[in-house]
């Protein structure tokens, strides 16, 4: 079984404490980097490869400044994470605009800043073409249908609520075309948290395919084909991480074969991945208040669902990193708890951990990617900070916590005495 390490010794967290208390989410910019410079040279071989950042992963400027010295785009689902990706210092046309269910003013922002707008209906292609005007470049996403397996996060794609048919996408790229439209792109993502290597290249392979056959019957050449994203992280220790070297070489092959082969010009490729560019790389920091024990044996933090809501939501494992006991037996069973007022409020349920105590320093591991991007308000929790361990070892905070006063800004409390 691998072991799970942490970038940081139980001294070096103490002393971020004193300035900034806990909870709090860590990211580890210099291993950050590091993946994504691999992700680079794994597609290096394509012209044009480019990974756009999935924002709802780690919605924070700094992240995506961070991932734009390396090249990455944003991939937005949103009027504001367009602007965020935008105020991130990413330029229109490398943010890709990848909605559902979209209202007006999102297409209309998304196509005033050129981002590429990545279609999830054939309804939508009429409702931008009738109220915005269609852009130069369209792209189209496919739904497979039973063609294709999900996952336990994202459901079966015939159930999903995302993108087009095949038949839809026939229709949708002959009236872009016969509108004017020039440019094109095609796109799916049909899993979520996906650590098969061959996963994604049969998604590829399928992709390739359809491009061709779209091509041949409609005429339309595309310009690149988003693989999407998907690609999961070993949160549990004995998983193995997904090989990029080894999912490059499949999709190669297959992109030689099928789109060269077949004819087709030579076309870029593009990922958005999220969870696997920062996800392993992001640690919730978070102090153990209290011990329980009464059917069961208790830890309680002070961080709660709010700071990192998958395990309540998905029954998802974050594995555990007790400072200064790592050495220590695993000898006794806990339920890793917060204090909201929902039973569901919990981190771990009978996982094997160090002999607990008040002032604890607990990691929870893995929370880089949909950790505090889910937070939340219930009960009134404020959202914790974040903060950027640099490659130099310093850190910075790169999201204060909020206050009682933020938790109160939007309310509205004149008048009250008169109700």
């Amino acid at each position: 079984m691998a072991i799970k390490k942490v970038p940081f010794s139980k001294e070096f967290i103490e002393k971020v404490i004193q300035t900034h208390p806990t909870p709090f989410h860590i990211y580890d910019e210099k291993a950050m980097l590091e993946n994504a410079e691999k992700l680079k040279q794994a597609f290096s071989w394509n012209k044009g490869f480019k990974e756009f950042y999935a924002v709802k992963a780690a919605p924070n400027p700094y992240l995506i400044k961070v991932l734009k010295n390396k090249d990455f785009g944003a991939d937005c689902s949103s009027l504001p994470e367009i602007i965020l990706a935008q105020k991130s210092g990413i330029p229109g046309n490398e943010i890709m605009f990848t909605s559902n269910n979209t209202s007006l003013k999102e297409f209309e922002l998304a196509k005033e800043v050129g981002a590429i707008i990545n279609l999830d209906d054939l309804s939508h292609l009429y409702y931008i073409d009738k109220n915005v005007g269609l852009p130069d470049l369209i792209c189209m996403r496919y739904n497979p249908g039973p063609l294709k397996e999900g996952n336990a996060i994202i459901g079966k794609p015939e159930e999903a609520k995302y993108g087009y048919t095949r038949e839809q996408l026939f229709e949708g790229y002959r009236y872009a075309k016969q509108k004017g439209v020039k440019r094109f792109g095609l796109h799916t993502m049909v899993a979520s948290n996906e650590l098969s290597n061959d996963y994604f290249i049969e998604t590829a392979e399928i992709l390739f395919n359809l491009a061709i056959d779209i091509s041949k019957e409609t005429g339309v050449h595309f310009e690149f084909i988003n693989l999407g994203g998907g690609i999961g992280i070993p949160y549990h220790p004995e998983q193995t991480a997904v090989d990029y070297d080894y999912i490059s070489a499949g999709i190669k092959k297959l992109y030689e074969k099928i789109i060269i082969g077949k004819g087709h010009p030579e076309l870029k490729l593009y990922l958005e991945a999220g969870r696997v560019i920062t996800g392993p790389y992001g640690y919730l920091v978070s102090t153990v208040q209290h011990l329980k024990s009464t059917y069961k044996n208790y830890v309680g933090l002070d961080a709660s669902m709010h700071n990192l809501m998958r395990p309540a939501m998905y029954g998802a494992y974050h594995h555990i990193t007790v400072l200064g006991k790592e050495d220590m037996p695993n000898n006794k069973s806990y339920d890793v708890t917060g204090s909201l007022c929902e039973n569901n409020d919990k981190f771990a349920i009978d996982r094997n951990l160090p002999a607990m105590e008040p002032g604890d320093i607990v990691v929870i591991h893995d929370a880089g990617a949909h950790g505090h991007s889910m937070g939340f308000n219930y009960n009134a929790k404020l959202r914790s900070a974040e903060l950027l361990l640099r490659s130099d070892g310093s850190v910075k905070e790169i999201r204060r916590a909020e206050t009682i006063d933020d938790y109160f800004a939007t309310l509205n409390f004149e008048g009250l005495t008169q109700l």
